[in-house]
Parts: C-alpha cells; structure tokens; sequence
C-alpha cells in the first residue's frame, strides 16, 4: 500500500484531521510527476511532492486549511505555481496543486465488550462514518483485520478507561460480566457529555442495576439516561447479528435526530 494511503488511515483512526495534496498538473521542468501526493497533518507530513520551496509553501497552504477548516466540510482547492524566483526554485516549470481536507469522523462508539454481540455489532459499524474505540481484557477475543476505523484497546480495567473517554461518544455495554457491565455504566452516567449509555440485556437485568445505582447515589436523572435493553424497541431476535443490527439501527436514530 502508498505510504500515504496507510498515512490517511491512521490520521483516520486516531481521529485526526488532515490535507491530501496532490500534484495534477506538472509543465516542464518540476520536482515530481502529475500524481505525486503528500498527506499533511497537524504535526507530521507523509510523502513528497518534490521538497524544495514548493512542499513548504505547499505544507504551509495544508496546515492553514486544517485550522481554519478542520471542523466542518471543506471544498477542494487547486492552486498553481511557478518554479522560479519567487518561490524560490529555479526548475522553470509550473504545476497545479489539489489540496483536499480530509477530516475524521465526528461520531465516536465507544464499545465495551468483544463477545458475539459486540464482534457482529462491530462488523456493522466498520461500514459507517463512524471511529470505534473498542474494550475487552481478553485479547485473544478481538478478531484479526479489522478496518482502520475500528481501535481495539485491551485493558484490565475497563471501566478505568471511562473518564478518558472522547467527549460525545456514544457508549455500548456489552461485556462478559454483569459487575463489569455496572462499573462501566455507574463511571458513564457520572458524565455529562457522553449523550448514550446503552446496556445489553433484559428489563430485569435494568431493574437490578437501577437498584445498584440508586444504592450508589445515582438519582432519577441519572437513571433515566440509561438505554436498557439497547437495541430498536421491538425489533426481537436473539441471535447475534439480531441484536446487533437493532443496536445499530439505534445508534443510527439517535445520531440523525435532531439535537434537544
């Protein structure tokens, strides 16, 4: 793979904006050929497009649209260039540069929990514009190729990770273990800027952790921010994918409802 495509894809995962600057138009003498892309992050720079003057004005060009754009969607722009004395090169040619911003995913799933659920859910979530930061102590449990938008974090302490979590994340509690499910979920509901707490499971399994909560200090308010049992109100199924799709399905209203 190009090393700028792997560059992308990691800016991608880690939720990083940054500028896809490639050459399309390149006259007589220039440093490198139509074609030749640069990846320009916040801090770092992946690729060439011939060094020299022109990849500094070029980087410099990237960087400020990162700033000024790194937030909502932003139309490309193509800019040419002469190599000579006032860039400082002395090629002679020309070329026309394509700067694109390519910005992460503004929707974040934090998933806890790597059993049959959460693998089919993750499947389903690989293929939307979405970053997955997913937790499990099991190691052995994350499947191998998952797509670069997907981050598996192995970890003893799950519910440790919560406080760390990026703000506006939605959250899925679905791990192997019902003290676990309500250490994640009581360190969740204790922040305010995580908009969804959802947990597998039956209404009884809600009543029992209502109880807990309550016993914990967790009032009305709270509780109610709970989504217990996760998943499309009536969509049934017990299989796996089942469950998954209606998680997804709710994830998906959610996101597209508009903001209370």
């Amino acid at each position: 793979m190009n090393g700028w495509l792997e560059a992308l894809a990691s800016l991608q995962a880690a939720g990083r904006p940054a500028i896809l600057v490639t050459v399309l138009r390149a006259d007589g003498s220039t440093p490198r050929e139509a074609g030749a892309k640069m990846v320009v992050g916040e801090d770092a720079t992946y690729g060439s497009i011939g060094g020299g003057h022109l990849e500094l004005e070029a980087i410099r060009v990237a960087r400020e649209m990162v700033r000024e754009g790194a937030q909502r969607p932003r139309t490309p722009v193509s800019r040419d260039f002469s190599l000579g004395p006032s860039l400082g090169q002395c090629c002679g040619g020309a070329v026309t540069l394509l700067f694109e911003a390519v910005l992460p995913a503004r929707w974040r799933v934090s998933l806890f929990g790597a059993g049959h659920v959460g693998r089919a859910l993750v499947k389903l979530l690989a293929d939307l514009p979405c970053l997955v930061d997913w937790y499990d102590s099991r190691e052995g449990e994350f499947p191998g190729g998952l797509a670069s938008s997907v981050r598996p974090v192995v970890t003893d302490d799950p519910a440790g990770e919560v406080p760390d979590l990026p703000a506006g994340s939605d959250v899925v509690v679905m791990t192997h273990s019902h003290e676990l499910d309500l250490a994640i979920v009581a360190a969740a509901l204790r922040r305010r800027d995580l908009p969804f707490v959802g947990l597998i499971g039956s209404r009884t399994k809600r009543a029992r952790f209502e109880a807990r909560l309550s016993e914990r200090g967790f009032g009305t308010e709270d509780l109610g921010r709970l989504v217990c049992p996760v998943g499309v109100p009536g969509a049934g199924g017990k299989l796996p994918a089942e469950i998954a799709i209606s998680v997804a399905a709710q994830l998906l209203q959610r996101r597209g409802a508009p903001a209370q």
